[in-house]
């Protein structure tokens, strides 16, 4: 049968249904049990009268004896009824009436908890009230990826692991917030809409508001809004949210994505390291149970202290490249040798951290790569050993960088002139350089203790979850479809 055909038919059982004077879609469910707590604790719940509901996933009937098993969020469970001589109750169904009911239908139901002669725990009754009348069945597999991808519902239904995998992201978000609440943090949200936007080399979405007549941008990062609670008087911050980058859409990358960005005044890049390495450590526990990991090829094991590798001499060391006085040449020579497509008229800072990727992508890890050079880091503060480099650190773990920290630049004028640097470079073409924000100088100005920042963003849980990005997130972005 075609799915018109299987949905004309559930449309003749919804009028026959009405014209009963059932209605299909009542407002009110008395459930008060949870299909796991008869489960669990059947021996408590025994030849107790206890009302369940969920969706039917499967009905069988046996001359007088029907059998539907139900499922909510929490578990499955078998549905015991016998047909009666008696008339039907107003509102419910009996046996008689299952010819009315299919596959995908919500319904309750109300009865005692025991066992069937077979052993399978059940609630026995005779008749279910009807919740909810699905008019499109359920497919058996649903495999094809856009389809998935579109109709999730329907993915979470048939592939309960996809249900699961949600479970866990937000199980990791919350180990976040429990970390950073218990080390002292505030979770304080700031705006998504901003007039000039930054805090990372991204191509940021626009949109308008009415009201103002004005356009403004959609965040890229939490970065300059958390300083600028700094500036007010805050010492410890961060937020979880989405952040919007208009970019191309692959495993590691989606447009729309939820991340996190924390900030404390008083410390340094030091200090952030021994607190986010004992971050990840504690997230990556509560969430999946292990420090051990197979990502992408690599056996990862977290459960150490990571070592501490300089920018300059990973570059020096794979390709001979010299981050301070670099060839752009030489850099493009690479790329193209290692079959690497970009915009080779990027800014020759843009060249070296696309070499760096190559070398990224080859890294099991977890070490920390430290002293970025300035050229790449607007926002961090120069170490005082060399003021080539900043002191700034990634965590790198399977290939990829799981976030980004450095000590921040509190420097107002020093500031100012890499936010000119920056606006030159997008002046010239380059849309993913820094927007010169006046507004962020002028808080420094006014002064911003020395600080500690750090972000990361749910590409971590991508990463040790084994999925990519659309398969890790409820709703991914699609082309739109009729």
């Amino acid at each position: 049968m075609l799915l018109e055909d299987y949905r004309n038919e559930r449309l003749r059982k919804l009028n026959e249904i009405r014209d009963k004077g059932i209605d299909p879609y009542p407002a009110e469910s008395r459930r008060n049990t949870k299909i796991s707590e008869i489960i669990d604790h059947f021996d408590e719940k025994q030849n107790q009268e206890v009302t369940v509901a969920g969706r039917i996933v499967a009905i069988r009937s046996f001359g007088k004896l029907v059998f539907i098993k139900i499922r909510d969020y929490f578990g499955e469970i078998q549905i015991f009824m016998k047909a009666e001589d008696a008339e039907t109750p107003n509102g419910l169904f009996g046996a008689k009436e299952m010819r009315l009911l299919d596959v995908g239908d919500f319904i309750e139901a109300t009865g005692k908890v025991d066992k069937t002669q077979t052993g399978e725990i059940s609630i026995f009754t005779n008749y279910v009230k009807l919740l909810t009348k699905s008019l499109r069945p359920l497919p058996e597999k649903f495999t094809n990826m856009e389809e998935r991808y579109r109709r999730r519902y329907v993915d979470m239904n048939v592939n309960p692991e996809v249900r699961e995998r949600l479970v866990r992201r937000s199980r990791f978000w919350q180990a976040t917030r429990d970390f950073m609440n218990a080390h002292g943090f505030i979770e304080i949200n700031i705006p998504v809409l901003e007039h000039t936007t930054g805090g990372a080399d991204a191509n940021p979405f626009v949109t308008h508001m009415n009201a103002l007549d004005e356009d403004f941008y959609l965040r890229i990062s939490h970065e300059l809004p958390l300083k600028r609670l700094l500036g007010g008087g805050f010492e410890k911050v961060y937020d979880i949210g989405p952040r919007f980058r208009n970019e191309g859409v692959d495993d590691e990358h989606l447009p729309e994505h939820i991340a996190f960005e924390s900030y404390a005044a008083y410390e340094d890049y030091e200090d952030g390291m021994k607190l986010y390495e004992e971050m990840i450590k504690y997230v990556a526990k509560e969430t999946w149970g292990t420090l051990k990991f197979n990502v992408n090829g690599f056996e990862i094991d977290l459960d150490c202290e990571w070592p501490r590798i300089k920018y300059s001499d990973l570059l020096k060391e794979k390709y001979d490249v010299d981050v301070f006085n670099p060839d752009r040449e030489q850099l493009i020579r690479i790329l193209k040798e290692n079959g690497v497509e970009t915009n080779y008229d990027m800014s020759t800072p843009h060249l070296i951290d696309h070499v760096w990727k190559l070398i990224r992508k080859t890294s099991a890890g977890p070490y920390w790569l430290i002293e970025e050079p300035l050229s790449l880091s607007p926002l961090a503060k120069k170490s005082a050993e060399n003021p080539l480099v900043t002191e700034r650190f990634h965590p790198i773990i399977a290939g990829t960088e799981m976030g980004n920290g450095f000590s921040e630049l509190n420097d107002p004028l020093d500031q100012l002139e890499r936010f000119k640097e920056q606006q030159a470079a997008r002046d010239a073409g380059d849309e993913e350089a820094q927007m010169l924000d006046m507004d962020f100088v002028e808080m420094l100005e006014y002064g911003m203790p020395p600080a500690c920042g750090w972000g990361n963003s749910e590409r971590n849980f991508w990463l040790l979850e084994g999925v990519p990005g659309r398969e890790a997130v409820p709703f991914p972005i699609m082309k739109a479809k009729d």
